[in-house]
């Protein structure tokens, strides 16, 4: 009996220090996902000028809307994780590119997480790349420029055609979803969206120097802004999947102390009573006659 209470002991121990793993994993994974969270927020001010920027170049030099080309090839950025802890997070967006891009043609797909590119490769979908996933938001930055280099590259052989990013994006305390958007090619929809912006002052500024250009810079910005925020949601999302996971595993485990314990506190009882039954029943011996016969004793006791 003693045995079974030691190894309940041990149990409850391991339980104990495991729940404390648990609870510190918790605490990283919300504060990573409010630290991802602020980036996309800061992140707000520097698009908002961008866009400002936009608007005024757009005023200044409305460039012609490019032609429509048949879709001949298609560009798609997908953000996974190389973490685990976190349910089915690449499972689930590979499914969502898969779905999205049926029939698209001659598909170039770069991918962010090793991880991912397995379920992108098993779902028959080529993989042009992979890059590392960053590990905190001064690298989301590095990440982001090797991305646009290769997709600069991609651009200047396939003019007009689509480029989509796909990736998750939080939406509301633990969930997330996956989604997608477009970043080229600009279309009418995109420029009236701009022109359409309100002013902040009262007078438009002047563009100095060539205006092509700095359209041109602006809108690299822009592909810089959007790209660097789909990077940061999916962080924040993989955080959120983890933080989920932590909890249910906290919520195991307390259930799994209670278990222990109720069935510690049970084989204690039975110990206890155990030893009061032989320390009675070494009390009637003590007290029964000399002379009692051993079938009396048995009477007696029953």
């Amino acid at each position: 009996m003693s045995d079974s209470l030691e190894t309940f002991q041990r149990k409850m121990a391991s339980a104990a220090d495991l729940k404390q793993v648990v609870r510190t994993m918790k605490a990283i994974a919300a504060s990573n996902m409010t630290r991802y969270e602020q980036a996309v927020r800061s992140l707000d001010v520097y698009e908002s000028c961008v866009r400002n920027g936009l608007h005024v170049s757009l005023r200044h030099q409305m460039p012609e809307p490019a032609a429509m080309r048949p879709h001949s090839a298609t560009g798609v950025i997908l953000f996974g994780t190389d973490q685990g802890l976190v349910g089915q997070f690449n499972d689930e967006l590979a499914e969502f590119a898969q779905r999205e891009l049926v029939g698209a043609p001659d598909l170039h797909v770069w991918v962010v997480g090793e991880r991912l590119e397995y379920r992108i490769r098993d779902a028959g979908l080529p993989v042009k790349a992979v890059f590392p996933v960053p590990s905190s938001v001064a690298a989301v930055t590095g990440l982001v420029v090797a991305l646009l280099a290769e997709v600069m590259s991609w651009t200047s052989r396939h003019a007009g055609q689509p480029l989509w990013i796909m990736h998750h994006q939080p939406a509301g305390g633990e969930l997330y979803q996956p989604v997608s958007q477009r970043m080229l090619p600009f279309d009418d929809a995109w420029r009236r969206e701009l022109l359409a912006l309100p002013w902040p002052g009262n007078r438009l500024p002047e563009i100095v120097g060539d205006s092509t250009l700095t359209l041109g810079a602006l809108i690299r910005e822009y592909l810089f802004v959007s790209c660097y925020r789909a990077c940061a949601h999916s962080l924040a999302s993989e955080n959120a999947s983890r933080l989920a996971a932590m909890q249910r595993a906290d919520r195991n485990i307390d259930d799994m102390l209670h278990t222990f314990r109720s069935r510690w506190n049970q084989l204690r009882q039975e110990n206890i009573d155990e030893e009061l039954f032989d320390v009675v029943a070494g009390f009637e011996a003590l007290r029964r006659p000399a002379t009692q016969k051993p079938e009396d004793v048995t009477h007696e006791t029953a």
